[in-house]
């Protein structure tokens, strides 16, 4: 078997709208091709020795064991190395279950999908499954030392990656409300929302997070101070800069026992309680000035009592829990170093604060406090008796969490949200020390010994002993009351040709509104009217920009079948979905090798358009029309033909639609019928010339009004959009270069020519073309090009592109050519393969009052051409004869 390519796919997808991630595995079964399970000796007992976890996969009979009874009967490897993935990601600890296995129409050639938590783990999975059934085939085993390699490399992968508890609760509660939210690429911050409405997150620090708040809260002694100015109890203490200043320090605090902490610490590094001595202390020093950036060191009075976190969000106090050091309790036979090692085997545990418990880990300092209480590690504890192992009750230290807030005193709640606004903090950690959390802090001698920005969630969320508490919802809240949008409308289009032209069009008219819009092309990414990236932007990427940036109040994007099908779509939901056509155009790439199929990747936008928005479809195309059957969306239909009963009896029944009718183009709501313009009028269509424009134009209208649009706009919008080269380069661009015309389109398929020889043909001249295709296309299609160049041109140059795409050069020419020859025509032609040459030798030998069509591989070198032998103008629509 060999692996030919794995992609990652992170949005709705050719596979699955729900589920946006998954792995996409081409595999080559080669030796396998003719082999199912069942024939391969001795692999079933290998797969459920090394595997037995598989009983649990159902698959297509429905029942447990259900995957196991179809290797045992037979089945082929990308089903199995799919299973296989599945569960070596479940064993690891990622609850995964979607799969897919197709053949493609390469025999032996398959797709393996499966879904991944952790892109990195997924693609490991992958490899590592197509590795384990390798084994099993050749020597019946897959060795035990590689089945745990592969486990704890997957746990690894997926442990580094994940976003820490805190954020993670963060992201699942704006996932559950609808609120998109992506990684950015620095500081390991999140953006939750889209656009103009985005906020951004670090950890629990926020937009809302005044930066005064967070320092204040990192000078523990300026907290102190600001705290006991307003009466706050704070704990008795002083700051020292060096060890000769200590012993003052101790007495001006009222002597042992003392706490000594960094000034500037965190996470409970450096910190010691209840020194009672002097030796004792000078070593506690040490420790806290060893963890402070600037050597400075509180002291302050020790206060007995149980150590809690109050957990203030946006001034209100939300979760209490009470913080255990790490310890261990005895059971009369085992040593304090057993059970440390039993504890930790509790699968929360784990590393730093990633997971909902640290690990118990034995340091200096713990070895210490071991001695205060008079222990060693080899220490047998009676049944019952406490052992701490850390003098400070942090979970990142190995503490566990115990919840209380429904134990907290209503005059404590009262103080606790009368700091977080003293000291100015949003999401604000309050460290309270009382005996008794029920009762008033004035009545047990409580005070608050630190504040903290940006605390961790996890003893809130998973508390070790109590109800856990939703404190991520009161952030969602903070960021997002009830009512406030998180997203800007999407509004997205795709189909086979015209989409960059529809697309610029309803940017246009949405623009008419004064909104800031941001959209992508297969030209370039914009912003307003300005160009932030030049390209072809239609994919995910692309589309990411625009939903990034804090301006963007509306987002248009093109959206392409290589995107979707790479990535899958960069959002998980739209407003406006636009589907213009299907037509044969791609085939063969991708995997994609029948019309039927290529309508099913559009239909992946269709699907995405959410239940109150709308699906804008072409009723004039049956594969489009039929996309009505499958979303969940509001349908809206354009034609081009008053007669289309589909969408008469649409409208009939109060729908949404467009139709260009009496030379008008219109919108039809219901029995409403509201002409915006006639065509002739409208700059875009070519003086109505060119029916594809009409319907680009016919498209976006719809689109404009269905997103909410008013109609004086749509029809400023109307007016002021021309096919130019500033506005639609490449797209049905004419130039007057004197003694005859020049148009520059960017047509590469069948359907694209056709819709420009529509226009051609009525041009009174001889019409010139010169015309060429993509490497990458199907024999049958360059020679489908052909054939209508044949029907289109009474000259024709033939070029290539500079990039064959993998042809051998002269292949593509050779193939266009073949297709001229089996049409009985007039026309002339020849093969000039260089493209500028092709181009400089039409326009040089263009007769007068001719056009010469150019379908350029690059547009921009095309437009540089023309733009350089000076033309008159750009024109809108020339004066024809058949006009």
């Amino acid at each position: 078997m060999k692996i030919l390519k794995i992609q990652t796919l992170r949005g709705p997808n050719y596979w699955s709208i729900r589920r946006h991630k998954l792995i996409l595995m081409r595999l080559d079964l080669e030796d396998l091709a003719d082999k199912p399970s069942s024939e391969i000796p001795g692999f079933y007992d290998g797969l459920t020795e090394t595997l037995p976890s598989l009983i649990e996969h159902y698959c297509s009979p429905g029942c447990r064991g259900g995957f196991l009874s179809r290797v045992k009967e037979g089945t082929y490897m990308g089903h199995v190395i799919e299973h296989i993935a599945l569960e070596l990601q479940e064993l690891a600890g990622m609850n995964v279950g979607f799969g897919r296995t197709r053949e493609t129409s390469t025999p032996g050639i398959y797709q393996v999908v499966f879904e991944y938590i952790d892109e990195q783990a997924g693609r490991y999975a992958a490899r590592a499954a197509v590795r384990m059934c390798r084994s099993i085939v050749d020597t019946g085993k897959y060795p035990a030392s590689e089945l745990e390699q592969d486990l704890q490399d997957l746990k690894e992968i997926y442990e580094k990656a994940s976003l820490g508890p805190s954020t993670e609760a963060l992201v699942k509660e704006a996932h559950y409300r609808g609120i998109p939210w992506m990684p950015l690429s620095a500081r390991a911050m999140i953006q939750l929302g889209y656009g103009v409405y985005q906020k951004r997150i670090q950890a629990t620090l926020t937009d809302f997070s005044s930066i005064l708040g967070v320092e204040l809260a990192c000078d523990k002694e300026g907290t102190k101070r600001i705290l006991r100015d307003a009466a706050i109890p704070v704990p008795r203490g002083t700051v020292i800069h060096y060890l000769d200043e200590l012993e003052d320090a101790i007495d001006e605090v009222g002597g042992y026992p003392i706490v000594l902490k960094p000034l500037d610490g965190n996470h409970g590094r450096g910190i010691s309680i209840n020194v009672k001595s002097w030796e004792e202390a000078e070593e506690a020093y040490d420790a806290a000035s060893n963890a402070s950036k600037t050597k400075s060191v509180i002291i302050e009075r020790y206060y007995t009592g149980r150590d809690h976190r109050l957990l203030v969000i946006n001034g209100k106090l939300v979760a209490v829990a009470e913080r255990v050091p790490a310890h261990v309790v005895g059971d009369g036979s085992s040593t304090i170093q057993e059970l440390i090692e039993r504890t930790n085997q509790d699968p929360r545990r784990g590393v730093g604060h990633d997971n909902v418990l640290t690990r118990i880990t034995v340091d200096r300092n713990s070895e210490i406090l071991l001695e205060r209480q008079g222990c060693r590690l080899d220490t047998v504890l009676d049944k019952g008796e406490i052992c701490y192992l850390r003098a400070t009750a942090n979970l990142s230290t190995g503490g566990i969490a115990i919840d209380r807030t429904d134990e907290i005193h209503p005059e404590n709640v009262w103080i606790a949200e009368r700091v977080s606004r003293l000291i100015g903090l949003d999401i604000c950690g309050i460290d309270l020390v009382t005996p008794d959390i029920s009762k008033p802090m004035g009545e047990n001698d409580a005070v608050i010994v630190e504040v903290n920005a940006a605390p961790g969630f996890r003893m809130h969320v998973c508390p070790s002993e109590g109800l856990p508490r939703n404190v991520a919802a009161a952030v969602m809240d903070m960021l997002f009351p009830p009512g406030t949008p998180s997203r800007v409308p999407i509004l997205a289009v795709t189909g086979t040709n015209g989409k960059t032209t529809t697309t610029r069009l309803l940017a246009h008219i949405v623009k008419q509104t004064g909104s800031v819009v941001g959209y992508t092309t297969t030209d370039g990414t914009y912003i307003g009217d300005y160009l932030l990236e030049a390209g072809d932007n239609t994919g995910p990427q692309s589309a990411e920009l625009i939903l990034r940036d804090p301006t963007v109040e509306v987002a248009v994007l093109e959206t392409a079948r290589g995107g979707i099908l790479r990535s899958g779509l960069a959002f998980d939901a739209c407003e406006v979905g636009v589907i213009l056509n299907v037509s044969a155009d791609h085939l063969g790439l991708g995997d994609i090798n029948t019309i039927e199929e290529m309508a099913k990747v559009k239909a992946v936008l269709a699907e995405t358009v959410i239940a109150s928005g709308y699906a804008v479809l072409n009723a004039d195309d049956p594969l489009v029309a039929a996309m009505a059957r499958q979303i969940k969306a509001q349908v809206a239909y354009f034609s081009m033909n008053p007669d289309n009963e589909l969408l008469r009896s649409h409208t009939r029944a109060g729908g949404l639609g467009a139709l260009y009718e009496n030379g008008y183009l219109s919108i039809l709501n219901g029995d409403w019928t509201i002409r915006l313009e006639e065509a002739v009028n409208v700059p875009l269509t070519m003086g109505g010339r060119a029916p594809f424009m009409i319907a680009n134009a016919l498209a976006a209208c719809l689109a404009a009004f269905a997103h909410g649009v008013e109609i004086e706009a749509i029809r400023a919008g109307l007016a002021t959009f021309e096919a130019s080269s500033k506005q639609t380069p490449g797209r049905m661009n004419l130039f007057n270069l004197g003694d005859y015309h020049a148009l520059i389109d960017y047509a590469h398929n069948p359907a694209g020519y056709q819709a420009v020889g529509e226009f051609v043909r009525n041009w009174p001249g001889e019409r010139i073309g010169v015309i060429g295709g993509p490497g990458d296309r199907r024999d049958e299609d360059l020679i489908e090009l052909g054939k209508l160049s044949a029907e289109i041109f009474d000259w024709i140059i033939v070029k290539e592109d500079n990039d064959n795409r993998g042809r051998p050069r002269g292949d593509t020419a050779r193939c266009i050519m073949a297709g001229i020859e089996q049409v009985s025509t007039k026309a002339r032609y020849e093969t000039i393969l260089d493209e500028t040459k092709a181009i400089n030798t039409a326009l040089d030998q263009a007769p007068k009052g001719s056009l010469v069509v150019i379908f350029p591989e690059s547009v921009s070198r095309s437009l540089k051409m023309i733009s350089e032998r000076q033309p008159i103008e750009q024109e809108a629509a020339p004066s024809t004869q058949n006009s």
